[in-house]
């Protein structure tokens, strides 16, 4: 499930006043391995079919945009190259006798995306939004590593598991950050943090304690 944050802005024009709009709190990002191990699951493609087939797609979306070519994916977008100029390279500024611009001076520096109606709807039908109730500003940096274990032995006293999303929520972490501090919670007994299940079903769960004989 989605959250969302109001975010102030000053308007445009009218000194001193404000408006609040909606923006998606994001808690993480995910790669293609971990899409491609989700759609492993629902289908009979294996996670390195999915990749390589991915990859594929995109170094030929490529090689069309380098022969000029806008490329079109039904469902997903529209791909169209642009053009900037070298570092240190200057405009051409149009004036008698200065230089003119040649193509060892432009590159490739951008490529613009512009999204399906029918992507845009999808993402929307499958989005349930909550209002967060953290602040904006919020950031990892509020707590140390034995207050973020903390918070996660607290979570996990009051649920039966973890997802590295939870973590992320409690603590502001990125994903990719999050997930290595779980993991090296899980190596550590004293920490009282176990895993259940693998690859894109991993969980963390509390450890139970082993009774000496």
């Amino acid at each position: 499930m989605a959250e969302y944050q109001m975010q102030e802005s000053n308007l445009p024009n009218e000194e001193g006043k404000t408006t609040f709009y909606p923006r998606m709190k994001l808690w993480n990002q995910v790669d293609l391995e971990y899409l491609a191990n989700n759609i492993n699951y629902a289908s009979t493609f294996t996670p390195g079919d999915i990749m390589g087939l991915v990859r594929s797609l995109t170094q030929e979306i490529a090689r069309q945009m380098a022969q000029g070519n806008s490329v079109k994916v039904d469902g997903l977008g529209i791909f169209t190259p642009s053009l900037g100029l070298r570092q240190g390279k200057e405009r051409e500024t149009g004036e008698e006798g200065s230089r003119k611009r040649n193509s060892m001076s432009i590159c490739i520096d951008n490529i613009n995306f512009r999204a399906d109606k029918q992507f845009i709807e999808e993402t929307g039908r499958r989005c349930i939004l909550n209002r967060s109730k953290l602040k904006p500003s919020r950031s990892s940096q509020k707590f140390t590593p034995e207050q973020r274990l903390k918070l996660a032995q607290k979570f996990l006293e009051e649920n039966p598991y973890m997802q590295v999303a939870d973590y992320c929520r409690l603590t502001g972490l990125l994903r990719d950050s999050a997930a290595k501090e779980l993991r090296q919670w899980a190596t550590q007994p004293e920490a009282g943090i176990a895993t259940r299940g693998r690859a894109a079903h991993k969980v963390y769960v509390r450890r139970k304690e082993t009774v000496t004989p």
